[in-house]
């Protein structure tokens, strides 16, 4: 296969682009915006990222092939031999998500749904709160605030060796992962099956649900 002739496979759909860079900016803006208390926009921001994250796992059961998390999340150990493969420069075979960024994933997707979420019962104690602080006791609020706090940090560490993987691909293995990120496609060798795209009307049908139930709750503070 190695001397297969490359071919341009599209393997990232629109909405995963969406997803993926809208967050970057979101978690940029939702930083800023705490820094220079700017509330209304830190909140806004905030319903902005629970809005694509509840968007990205409805698609990761219902999307293209690439988005479907049945099609990239191997075992444990998979992932373990693959990281072992690191040094190895060799063809990109990857379709989608490799066996050890097939977890990675998982992992920012539930540190970014946490971080939202936990912002929803979040109280400054200055006046601000999320719009379901007032519906727990005092004493977890705190808690879910700081919480809150923790969590991003912790977003922060998980984003940093996301982009390391990424560059040590790169340097050691010769593999552009950050192109077909932004333009949809890459160059896989001839032969491998193109996945499968999802359907854009039921994306964006998934999209305005997750938006419509992101702004009911933020009307019930």
């Amino acid at each position: 296969m190695d001397d297969q002739p490359l071919v341009r496979v599209r393997v990232w759909d629109g909405w995963i682009r969406l997803v993926h860079w809208s967050i970057v900016i979101l978690l940029g803006l939702s930083w800023w915006s705490i820094e220079a208390g700017r509330m209304r926009l830190h909140y806004l921001s905030g319903y902005a990222v629970l809005t694509l994250v509840l968007f990205r796992i409805a698609w990761g059961f219902l999307g293209s092939d690439t988005a479907r998390f049945g099609r990239f999340l191997r075992s444990p150990l998979a992932a373990l031999r693959h990281l072992a493969h690191l040094p190895r420069r060799e063809p990109d075979r990857e379709v989608g998500h490799n066996a050890a960024g097939g977890w990675m994933v998982l992992v920012l997707l539930a540190l970014l749904l946490a971080q939202p979420v936990t912002g929803l019962f979040a109280d400054s104690g200055y006046g601000d709160h999320g719009p379901l602080a007032k519906a727990v006791a005092p004493d977890t609020s705190d808690w879910l605030t700081g919480l809150h706090h923790r969590n991003f940090n912790l977003i922060l560490a998980a984003a940093g060796l996301h982009v390391l993987a990424v560059l040590a691909y790169a340097l050691v293995k010769r593999h552009d992962l950050v192109r077909p990120m932004v333009l949809g496609w890459k160059r896989l060798p001839a032969g491998l099956p193109a996945p499968r795209l999802g359907s854009p009307r039921l994306a964006a049908a998934l999209l305005g649900a997750a938006a419509l139930a992101v702004y009911g709750v933020s009307r019930l503070g």
